[in-house]
This record gives structure tokens, C-alpha cells and sequence, in this order.
């Protein structure tokens, strides 16, 4: 993988402009990625994506590990192939279900415990290692490090813990690469920015420690002759923790620090973002990757977003309304239905709603991104972030 900067805006903002180029096509940054857990955008075919103009997915290491299996996928020639999907594909490492699952996992030195939600039988064992192998088996593009996403009312104690287990396993996932995928780190530290500083401060670092199965001691460090081991050498930076309860000044106040103190010579991702709001706020930060479920989980529950706003289409204003979904929209969606109708889908439930409020939405985010681009192209970018949060 290769980052390219293009661009950077002046007049007080951080916006830039990027590409990243992988096996399977280039990404203009900032993107947005649509989200598809288990080798599907819900309710989207891959052409409908392209059409879009989607330049990259995401799986989930862990949801494809337990189906269909990541040995299955690679037999099958990877996930690539076996989801009809030829642009890039970018794999979560399973983290997040260490935050979303924690009724179900155990943490441990080694790896987290997760019991099977398919058969409940012996839990299973996922390792920074395993992680890694599962997402090289996968064929992923770009690979995430397996890290600890905590809740956001951890202590400090309890963040510093976390980590320095997350940052072993960090260096865990690095010496276990074997192909030339690229491998971003992701930076932890909950709530509090000296820790995220700490962490950035030492995910950067050289020489770093080597991997070990167990974290070591704050502030202890063994050299490594292989260069390639060192932790310097990620190919990007994501930036974790967050969108997972705390207030929206938090998420912004750790965004922006994060972003400030990460390589301009790497790209940067922001992991589970967002609203509309979100993305235009934090590519001002300098942040150039994105993902959300947001746009493809709402529209199944007939939410939709629009020039002036969010629409809950199954509202009775729009019982008989022959209005299109959002006038100033050119998707497939709003040139042939109405709003009556797409109410009428929603309220009966059938799978055409999904379909149809999941084109609009990610074409609308879409949309937004490509609009973005070309505001920080043409040197107007704060200009548009005041226009767009004033009518959002």
C-alpha cells in the first residue's frame, strides 16, 4: 500500500486531500467505506456500490471467522472473489466485538475468550496472531492490529491496563504479518489525552519491543534486529475508542488530538464515524478514512438523510406525499419514488424498503464525501463546513 498526499488546506483547517493506492485500486481520500460485516452491504449488490461510487469495503475478521470461516473464504480465493467485490477491501481485526460483546469474552494476556454464539460450545481463543491469519486468509487490502476498545467510563487505571496490553498486542500483530497487505496500528487511551499521547508516543517509537505473549512493564523495552518487527512500520494509523457512548465534545476534543500528533505521511482512520456532521467536523481534523453503519442500519428502520436534515419516513405526514425522498437528490431512489410510497414499503415491511432507503442513504454520503473533496481541491473547505452545519 502507498499513501500519496495531494493536498493540504490552509485558513485554519487541516483538510486534506490523499490517495492510497492497494492491489485492487486506488482510494481518493477522505472516503467514506460502507460497512459489510459479513461479506454484504445489507442490501446492496456490489455493482449498485460501484455505481455509487464506493471505492472500499470493510469486513469483520471475527464475523467471518465464525461463518463461514476464514480457511472456507481462502479456498474459495478470498473474500474478494467470494463477495463479487474487485476494488479494496479493508478488515476490522475483531476489537470492536471485544467492546460490543463483553458479556460473552474474557480478557486474557494471550487473546480474548469469546463464547460461540453459534453452537455455545468451548469458547473460542482470538490472538492477535489469529487475527492477523484470519485477515491474511481473507485477502484483506488494509488489516487492523487486534486492540481493546474499552467502554468510556474506564477509570484511568483501568485504561492504562488496557493499554499496555493493546499496545503488545499491537506488536504482536505486526510480527505475525507474512504478506504484503498493509497493517495500520490503532491508538487507544480512552478519555484521557495524556494516555492517547503516551500511546501515540510509543506506537511511533523505535527500537520498540519485540512480541511476547505477555504485556511488559510500563516503560520496558527489549531491541530487535528485524526491522521489519518495529512498530514504526504501519502503513497507516486508526484512530479507536471512540463513538462508543461518550458525549460528542469528547469524540471531537480526542479526534482532533489524535489527528494533530499522528505522521502527515500516513493516512488516518477514524474508526466507526459517524453522522454527517461528524465526518465534515473531523475531516477538518485532518482525518481521512471513515466507517459507519449508521447510513445502511437506518435506512432498513426507514430513517433517511437529506439536504435539510434526517426524514423518519414512516411518519403519517407522509402517507400521501408524492414528493421524492429529498428533491436535491439525483440517486436512483428519488428519480422513481415517492415518499407515500416508500412509507407504505416501510410500514409493511418489505425487503424493497431496505433496498431502496439504503441506495438513497449511502448515495447521499457518499455524495457528501465527493462534495468534500472538492471543497478542500478548490480551497474553500471552511466555507462549506459553515454552510453545511448551519443547515444541518
Amino acid at each position: 500500500m502507498q499513501f500519496e498526499l495531494i493536498k493540504k488546506n490552509s485558513g485554519g483547517t487541516r483538510a486534506r486531500l490523499g490517495k492510497i493506492t492497494t492491489a485492487h485500486g486506488e482510494i481518493q481520500t477522505p472516503v467514506f467505506m460502507p460497512v459489510g460485516t459479513v461479506a454484504t452491504v445489507k442490501a446492496m449488490l456490489p455493482e449498485e456500490l460501484k455505481d455509487l461510487g464506493a471505492e472500499i469495503i470493510l469486513g469483520n475478521t471475527y464475523h467471518l471467522f465464525l461463518k463461514p470461516g476464514h480457511e472456507t473464504i481462502r479456498k474459495l480465493g478470498g473474500l474478494h472473489k467470494f463477495m463479487h467485490w474487485d476494488r479494496p477491501i479493508l478488515t476490522d481485526s475483531g476489537g470492536y466485538q471485544i467492546f460490543s460483546l463483553s458479556q460473552t469474552r474474557k480478557i486474557t494476556p494471550d487473546g480474548a475468550y469469546f463464547q460461540s454464539p453459534i453452537d455455545g460450545g468451548q469458547p473460542h481463543l482470538l490472538t492477535p496472531e489469529l487475527a492477523i491469519e484470519i485477515q491474511e486468509a481473507l485477502g484483506s487490502d488494509i488489516m487492523m492490529v487486534l486492540d481493546e476498545c474499552l467502554h468510556p467510563h474506564a477509570t484511568e487505571n483501568e485504561t492504562r491496563e488496557s493499554m499496555e496490553l493493546s499496545l503488545c498486542w499491537a506488536e504482536r500483530s505486526l510480527a505475525a504479518r507474512k504478506t504484503p497487505a498493509a497493517l495500520f496500528g490503532i491508538v487507544q487511551g480512552g478519555m484521557f489525552p495524556e494516555l492517547r499521547r503516551e500511546y501515540i508516543e510509543r506506537l511511533l517509537e523505535s527500537p520498540p519491543h519485540t512480541a511476547s505473549s505477555h504485556p511488559l512493564p510500563q516503560g520496558e523495552r527489549v531491541m530487535s534486529d528485524d526491522p521489519q518487527s518495529t512498530i514504526h512500520a504501519f502503513d497507516g494509523f486508526s484512530i479507536g475508542g471512540l463513538s462508543v457512548g461518550e458525549p460528542i465534545e469528547k469524540l471531537y476534543e480526542l479526534a482532533e488530538f489524535c489527528a494533530a500528533k499522528l505522521p502527515e505521511e500516513k493516512p488516518r482512520y477514524l474508526m466507526g464515524v459517524g453522522t454527517p456532521e461528524q465526518l465534515v467536523q473531523c475531516i477538518d481534523f485532518g482525518i481521512d478514512m471513515f466507517d459507519c453503519i449508521m447510513p445502511t442500519r437506518l435506512a432498513r428502520h426507514g430513517t433517511y438523510f437529506t439536504s435539510t436534515g434526517e426524514m423518519h419516513i414512516k411518519n403519517t405526514a407522509y402517507k400521501e406525499d408524492p414528493n421524492p425522498i429529498d428533491e436535491h437528490c439525483t440517486c436512483y431512489t428519488c428519480r422513481h419514488y415517492s415518499r407515500a410510497y416508500l412509507r407504505h414499503m416501510s410500514q409493511s415491511k418489505e425487503i424493497v424498503s431496505a433496498r431502496l432507503g439504503t441506495i438513497h442513504n449511502l448515495h447521499y454520503y457518499l455524495n457528501l464525501i465527493g462534495d468534500l473533496r472538492t471543497a478542500i481541491r478548490e480551497n474553500r473547505f471552511p466555507e462549506f463546513k459553515k454552510n453545511f452545519l448551519k443547515g444541518a
